[in-house]
């Protein structure tokens, strides 16, 4: 009986070390699990916080470049061979539509006091006074006005249409040279997209020989050719949508130099048919 006794005591003292040993066990691997949880969320935020850090340097560095700057690397990299000759197109197309501008400006006249002053002077002092009213007045209504008065005849009785034929004819020569430079600024309207559109067919091309000797096509290989290829084209659209804001100023400055003229030339003869009734 005692040894029964016995037998049933070692039986529990071993089966409560067992549990006690087991559920030691579980609680250091929970404890073991919570604290690799605890690490790895540790690290997952402070990739965040290394890339949200790298982004706003990133952001910062972005926004510290200046316009030229970003420009000086985006024509870099879309190669200096063809952003060259873009960009001379620009030159050129500019310095020519500059040219014009500032030439329409100056021709601009006051047609309406220049004609009263003209006729201010037939009634005054003759023909010669509104010769030298329009020999001192700047602008190409002034010059067809001269030469309307200079073939003007009193003793002819076919003056007036031969002062008209003259104005008639000097006022295309006049417009000739209005239209100067502009043959040159539509060329370079259509060259510089064609410039970049021819550089962006060889910047493809070079993408796809590059990917041939890689013999894979990586992302970052096709993305950055495309990318330095498509550049030419942006800069060679702006450069024309740039002077193309120039050149339709400067076809609509010289349409209303153009009616001025005429309308001022029907107002001449009118007035010379007045001068030649009296």
């Amino acid at each position: 009986m005692k040894k029964l006794f016995s037998l049933i005591a070692v039986f529990s003292m071993l089966t409560f070390g067992a549990s006690n040993y087991a559920v030691a066990q579980d609680a250091t691997t929970t404890d073991t699990n919570a604290v690799e949880k605890v690490d790895t969320n540790k690290a997952v935020a402070e990739e965040v916080a290394t890339t949200t850090e790298n982004a706003e340097e990133v952001a910062a560095e972005t926004a510290d470049k200046s316009m030229n700057q970003v420009l000086k690397e985006k024509f870099i990299e879309g190669g200096p061979e063809f952003m060259s000759v873009v960009l001379l197109a620009l030159i050129l197309g500019l310095s020519l539509a500059i040219e014009r501008i500032i030439y329409l400006n100056l021709a601009t006249t006051n047609s309406e006091k220049l004609l009263k002053s003209i006729e201010d002077a037939l009634n005054t002092n003759g023909i010669d006074a509104a010769k030298e009213i329009c020999r001192n007045t700047r602008g190409p209504v002034a010059s067809i006005f001269y030469q309307g008065l200079d073939r003007y005849n009193e003793k002819d009785e076919n003056t007036l249409e031969i002062v008209e034929k003259s104005v008639v004819s000097y006022g295309g020569v006049q417009m000739g040279q209005l239209e100067k430079g502009l043959t040159w600024i539509s060329l370079f309207i259509a060259l510089a997209p064609m410039l970049g559109f021819l550089g962006t067919v060889i910047g493809m091309i070079e993408a796809f020989d590059a990917i041939e000797i890689a013999g894979d096509i990586q992302p970052s290989l096709v993305a950055g050719g495309i990318k330095v290829a498509l550049i030419t084209t942006v800069f060679g659209l702006v450069v024309a949508m740039i002077l193309q804001i120039f050149y339709n100023y400067i076809v609509s400055k010289i349409d209303s130099i153009v009616n001025d003229m005429e309308n001022a030339s029907i107002s001449l003869i009118d007035i010379l048919t007045k001068f030649r009734i009296k």
